[in-house]
């Protein structure tokens, strides 16, 4: 079965994002609330000759928070170490990667809501003090050892902010919420891509490539890329309207971006369960999916553009949902 194409989370074939990545925070599309606050904070540690308090950047995935993670760096002119929660496993491991930074550099912790608690727990005197408190050896031979570490700034990004123990959350000083970005944030991010990559796109070509991107740059690159591809073989390269539509519909991705998992979904919860309310463990198990799977990738837009409801009671399916699946719903008229 084919990887599906709207998901947000990362495929292989996002590796190239990477490569078009903007380097400075004016060049970062979107989010321009948490992009004003940064510039300031980062702006005032310059000042001050300090290194940037620790940044927590939480949201649904595929919306930047990598991206802003290296643009820190770039901006605070320091290098950026990367890791992430589950390759964390000992404190060997935290201990290898906090002993390699410079003063100012920045360490970035993609996931960090899976880090085990007891790495957790070790990273607490580091965030604080800039020390290191681990204990080596094992059984009669164990011995503390105590490491000084350079001021540093820790970038953690989840997608998970509720998982997050309050120890951890409290001691990053900078907090940011991503939220989706608009259609419009999303043509501008098209059209810059399309530049970077030299590829030629009419207007309405990236104002409907943008209109079918779930809200999320990420998927908005990934379309864009697969597109492309029909504009060569099937046109002359250029990345019309037409040739939009019609790549868009044989990737079976709707006018809201909406593709066969999300049809699947809903339609389980109004087949099997009227439309709700019903609970996320009856969904994940009618479906065959990981609870959190549904939580983290399906959700969150179905969510955002009103299809789902969230109640005391479980998930619900909407009347707007309903209409765009045509399904008549039980009861009603229409």
């Amino acid at each position: 079965m084919d990887e599906r194409i709207v998901t947000n989370h990362p495929l292989e074939e996002d590796q190239f994002e990477a490569n078009i990545r903007p380097d400075s925070i004016d060049e970062y599309i979107g989010q321009q609330e948490v992009k004003e606050n940064l510039k300031i904070f980062m702006q005032a540690a310059k000042m001050r000759g300090e290194s940037l308090d620790h940044v927590l950047l939480y949201g649904p995935p595929g919306l930047g928070k990598t991206t802003l993670a290296y643009i820190i760096a770039n901006e605070m002119g320091v290098n950026i170490k990367t890791a992430s929660g589950p390759s964390i496993e000992k404190s060997g491991d935290l201990a290898a990667i906090l002993s390699t930074l410079e003063p100012g550099d920045v360490l970035f912790i993609d996931e960090i809501h899976r880090m085990p608690r007891f790495i957790e727990e070790i990273l607490y005197p580091a965030m604080e003090d800039f020390t290191l408190d681990i204990i080596v050896g094992s059984d009669s031979s164990t011995r503390n050892i105590k490491i000084d570490l350079p001021p540093f700034t820790l970038v953690g990004a989840t997608t998970r902010a509720g998982d997050l123990t309050s120890p951890l959350r409290d001691r990053f000083g900078i907090v940011s919420k991503l939220q989706f970005y608009t259609v419009e944030e999303l043509t501008e991010i098209v059209k810059r891509t399309s530049r970077v990559l030299g590829v030629s796109i009419d207007d309405s070509a990236a104002v409907e490539l943008a209109s079918r991107s779930r809200g999320t740059p990420r998927i908005a690159n990934r379309l864009l890329k697969r597109v492309r591809d029909f504009a060569l073989v099937l046109g002359d390269g250029n990345i019309t309207l037409d040739i939009t539509n019609l790549a868009l519909d044989k990737l079976k991705v709707d006018k809201l971006g909406l593709d066969d998992t999300d049809y699947h979904l809903l339609k389980a919860i109004i087949e099997k369960f009227n439309g709700g309310p019903v609970g996320i463990e009856a969904i994940a198990s009618s479906i065959g999916e990981e609870q959190s799977t549904i939580e983290d990738v399906y959700e969150p837009y179905l969510l955002q553009i009103g299809f789902l409801k969230r109640t005391t009671r479980g998930r619900v399916v909407t009347e707007k949902a309903y209409e765009h699946l045509k399904i008549k719903k039980q009861g009603t008229l229409f």
